[in-house]
């Protein structure tokens, strides 16, 4: 879940948005003050939903706490839907701060659920925060399809999440995440800072071979696009070998076969191909290595292989004046921290990229994620609420974030 601030007497100008995990909204201010906060949920054109009330006392843009309900068909139950209550929670203490007095707002808060931050079902991912920030067209989207063409704004509205809300515009942003890896528990850390996320590239790459029948063409007579699909997840998996450790990762995790019926030699495979590192020099001598086994495949003559698209996420940073507020943050709690990369992609990265964001980390068990086993403890899980409640109080505050108005 995100949050962030935003005016109060007016629609917004500039907001402040904090991350919180999965998509899931939490507050944002209404143009009037209310004595108790009034939430309002409804889902803008794209399926982000803004649960949002006002910060008595806030004259300018809001501050904002988001999230992303992730959604992987047979996944874990925290990645994504954690940051979303977190957010929530996050939303609500500091309201309940605002309300009481013991907290002077310069933004309102609110918190948004992020769509199809993972990509799951509709490509690219990152979709919501994608369109929200400008990098993807708005319109554009709600055209593109899943696996039964079924289009975006026709699966929004059989939910009835294709809404005509007015997203808030933020000044800052935060969200909290489980680490999805082994660091923080290997050392003993409760609190991950993130000063940037790994550079990654995400293909489609189809293979091209001749539909022929499996008891009837002959071995040397075949154009076998599964044989071929096969060398290339193989190499994929080799590419990884030729770096140190753990610099590159690759995967090949989806894969459509055409036609796909007994008996008949597969005429047409296509795959979703991905591969990172934390740098990104290593990723581009990765992308020639691939591009250069995908080469002599396609010219050993039994099949074609084309890549259809090559998509470059960046690795940028973080600000550095989030990620010392959230460092302040976590001295004040008491809470043990340390700086790190994220290697997976979360809506954060896409935020960064328009206002000051801060993404935090909480630890996983054994690193295990995308998985049922995913588990994160009770006690890290309450530590993570504390640490994005806090920095959320100083964003709403204005200690970052700061905006000009009329």
């Amino acid at each position: 879940m995100e949050s962030y601030c935003r005016p109060r007497h007016r629609p917004p100008a500039q907001a402040a948005a904090l991350h919180g995990a999965p998509h899931t909204p939490t507050r944002a201010p209404h143009d009037a003050p209310t004595a108790q906060p009034a939430v309002q949920r409804s889902p803008d054109g794209h399926g982000r939903c803004w649960p949002h009330t006002s910060t008595a006392g806030a004259p300018t843009a809001p501050s904002s706490a988001p999230g992303s309900a992730a959604l992987q068909p047979s996944a874990g139950r925290f990645d994504g839907a954690y940051g979303v209550l977190a957010g929530a929670h996050a939303a609500q203490r500091v309201a309940d701060r605002v309300d009481d007095g013991s907290l002077a707002p310069r933004y309102n808060v609110a918190a948004v659920n992020w769509f199809n931050e993972e990509g799951a079902r509709f490509t690219p991912s990152l979709m919501g925060s994608g369109v929200y920030i400008g990098k993807f067209d708005a319109d554009a989207t709600l055209e593109l399809t899943d696996h039964a063409g079924i289009t975006v704004r026709d699966a929004l509205s059989a939910i009835g999440f294709h809404g005509d809300d007015e997203p808030p515009t933020a000044v800052s942003y935060a969200e909290i995440h489980i680490e999805q890896g082994p660091v923080l528990e290997r050392e003993n850390t409760t609190i991950g800072i993130v000063t940037a996320n790994w550079t990654a590239r995400k293909y489609t790459i189809s293979v091209h071979g001749e539909q022929a029948h499996t008891g009837a063409t002959h071995m040397a007579h075949r154009h076998d696009a599964l044989v071929g699909a096969a060398r290339v997840v193989l190499a994929v998996r080799e590419l990884t070998s030729m770096f140190p450790a753990e610099l590159v990762l690759g995967s090949v995790a989806q894969f459509d076969v055409e036609p796909k019926v007994a008996g008949v030699v597969p005429a047409k495979v296509t795959m979703a191909v991905d591969v990172r590192s934390s740098d990104p020099d290593t990723l581009e001598k990765a992308h020639d290595e691939l591009c250069a086994a995908i080469a002599r495949i396609d010219s050993a003559g039994e099949v074609h292989v084309s890549i259809d698209s090559s998509a470059l996420r960046p690795s940028t940073s973080y600000q550095t004046e989030g990620i010392e507020l959230a460092e302040q943050v976590a001295r004040d709690l008491g809470l043990s921290h340390r700086r790190m990369l994220t290697m997976a992609g979360h809506d954060s990265v896409n935020l960064k990229d328009i206002v000051p964001t801060v993404m935090l980390f909480v630890p996983s068990v054994d690193g295990i994620s995308h998985n049922e086993r995913e588990f994160t403890r009770d006690d890290d899980l309450v530590a993570g609420v504390e640490m994005l409640t806090e920095t959320l109080a100083r964003m709403v505050r204005g200690d970052i974030g700061a905006v000009t108005t009329d």
